[in-house]
C-alpha cells in the first residue's frame, strides 16, 4: 500500500494527506510526498492502457473512488518524416491529443476529482483558459458532481461548447485568466467547492507527472536526452521532472540528471522565458497576454520559479515562437506526422525547430516533444492562412480538369 503525505516545497514541513495545499508556516505549496511500495516493470503488465496503469504511483488511496474516462497510454510516434524535416534520427511526438476530452488536462482533472471524491467534497470546478474547463467537466459529470468553470469570456468556441456540453455551469469572465483564477480561489475557499486547479492543485498537478511515466514505459525504460515542453503555468514541466525522478527513486529508470528539459512559451506570454534569459529567478507577470496559443496565455504562471529551478537543474533551455512560427509548425506537424494540434502544440514544435537550428540537439539524441492539445478545439486563427475551398458545379468533366 503506497502511503502519502503533503510536504512544503519551501519550507519541507510535512502534513498529513488532507485537503490542504498551502503551508501554515511559510505559505508555499504542498506537493504529494510518497513511500511507495516494491515496484517492478511487471507491475504495469497486462494492466489497463489508461494512466491508473500507475495506481501505485498516484495519490488515491481507495480505487473506489478513481473515477476514469479511460484517460493516459497515448500514442508516443516515432515522428520520422518530421524528424527527417528537421534533421534529427530520434524524434517523438508524445500525442495527447487523443484523450478523451482531447488534450492532456485529462491527467491532472482525473487524478483531483477523484481525490475530490475521497475527500468527499460535493462539488468541483476550475479555472481555465479552455483544455482544464472540458476536462473538469468531464469527469465531474462521470461522477456525478456540479462542476463550475471560471474563464476568459474570450476562448475558443469550441472549447466553450465542449464544457457546457458536459453539463458544467461555465461563467465567462471579463478579463484574463489571472481574473478568472482569484475568482475561482476566493469562491472555490468560501464555498468548499473542490476548485482542482486551485485548493486540490497538490493532488491534480501529481496526473501530469504520468507523462514522464508512459515516456519512460513506451521507450522501453530508458531516459530520453530531450524533453520540449509547452509552458503555461509551469506545473506539467515541473510534474514531468518530479516523474521521472519517481521511476528513479524506485530503480525503473537508470540516472535522469543528464535530460535537458525545454520550456516553449509563446511570444506574447512569455514571462518564464523571459526571465530565463535575463538570468534571474524573478518571474515578471504579463498583464495582457496577447496570443494565438489561448491554452498557454497564463500572464503569472504559479509555478514559474519553480520552472527556472527545473531548467537549471536539467540543463535546459527556455524559448518562444511568435504566432507566425506557430501557424507554420502546426502545419509542419500535420503535412509530415498527420497530427493536428492546437496552437499550444504548435508552440513546442516551433521551439524544437529553434533549438535545432541553434545547435542544441544533436541529431541522434532521443527528443521528445509534447503535444498537448487537439486542433479542433482552435481552429480560429488557423483558419486565416488556410487556402478556401473553391465551390464549383457538381460536374464530373469541370472538376476532373483541376485534379491533378
Amino acid at each position: 500500500m503506497t502511503k502519502t503525505s503533503l510536504q512544503c516545497r519551501e519550507c519541507k514541513k510535512e502534513y498529513e494527506s488532507t485537503f490542504k495545499y498551502i503551508c501554515d508556516e511559510c505559505f508555499g505549496p504542498l506537493d504529494v510526498k510518497y513511500e511507495f511500495p516494491p515496484i517492478t516493470k511487471n507491475t504495469f503488465t497486462n494492466r489497463e492502457h489508461t494512466y491508473w496503469r500507475y495506481f501505485e504511483l498516484l495519490p488515491i488511496q481507495n480505487k473506489s473512488n478513481i473515477i476514469s474516462i479511460h484517460a493516459g497510454m497515448t500514442p508516443l510516434v516515432k515522428a520520422e518524416k518530421l524528424g527527417e524535416k528537421l534533421g534529427l534520427n530520434n524524434l517523438y511526438i508524445k500525442n495527447d491529443s487523443v484523450n478523451p476530452t482531447f488534450s492532456f488536462k485529462d491527467r491532472p482533472a482525473g487524478i483531483a476529482v477523484s481525490k475530490a471524491k475521497e475527500f468527499g467534497l460535493s462539488a468541483v470546478g476550475c479555472a481555465s483558459t479552455g483544455n482544464l474547463a472540458s476536462a473538469t467537466a468531464a469527469h465531474a459529470a462521470k461522477g456525478g458532481f456540479p462542476c463550475y468553470v471560471f474563464a476568459p469570456s474570450d476562448i475558443e468556441h469550441a472549447k466553450i461548447a465542449q464544457a457546457l456540453a458536459y453539463g458544467s455551469k461555465f461563467i465567462a469572465v471579463d478579463g484574463t485568466y489571472d481574473d478568472a483564477n482569484r475568482i475561482a480561489a476566493q469562491i472555490g475557499d468560501s464555498k468548499g467547492i473542490g476548485i482542482v486547479n486551485i485548493n486540490l492543485r497538490s493532488y491534480y498537478v501529481e496526473g501530469s507527472k504520468t507523462l514522464a511515466y508512459e515516456v519512460a514505459e513506451q521507450l522501453d525504460w530508458q531516459v530520453p536526452d530531450h524533453l520540449v515542453v509547452p509552458v503555461g503555468s509551469g506545473a506539467m514541466l515541473n510534474a514531468i521532472c518530479k516523474g521521472f525522478e519517481e521511476l528513479q527513486s524506485v530503480s525503473l529508470l537508470g540516472n535522469v540528471s543528464k535530460m535537458h528539459m525545454i520550456a516553449a512559451q509563446p511570444h506574447g506570454c512569455a514571462p518564464i522565458v523571459d526571465a530565463f534569459k535575463r538570468g534571474s529567478s524573478d518571474v515578471i507577470p504579463v498583464e495582457n497576454p496577447d496570443t494565438i496559443a489561448k491554452s498557454l496565455a497564463i500572464g503569472d504562471p504559479g509555478d514559474g520559479r519553480y520552472v527556472l529551478k527545473r531548467l537549471k537543474q536539467y540543463n535546459g533551455y527556455a524559448e518562444e515562437s511568435n504566432n507566425s512560427e506557430i501557424l507554420d509548425a502546426i502545419l509542419l506537424l500535420a503535412r509530415t506526422e498527420g497530427i493536428f494540434t492546437e496552437p499550444a502544440g504548435g508552440v513546442s514544435v516551433a521551439v524544437l525547430k529553434k533549438m535545432i537550428d541553434d545547435g542544441k540537439i544533436d541529431k541522434n539524441d532521443t527528443t521528445i516533444c509534447y503535444v498537448t492539445g487537439n486542433g479542433l478545439k482552435a481552429t480560429e486563427a488557423l483558419m486565416e492562412v488556410l487556402p478556401k475551398p473553391e465551390v464549383m458545379q457538381a460536374d464530373v468533366a469541370k472538376i476532373s480538369a483541376v485534379v491533378k
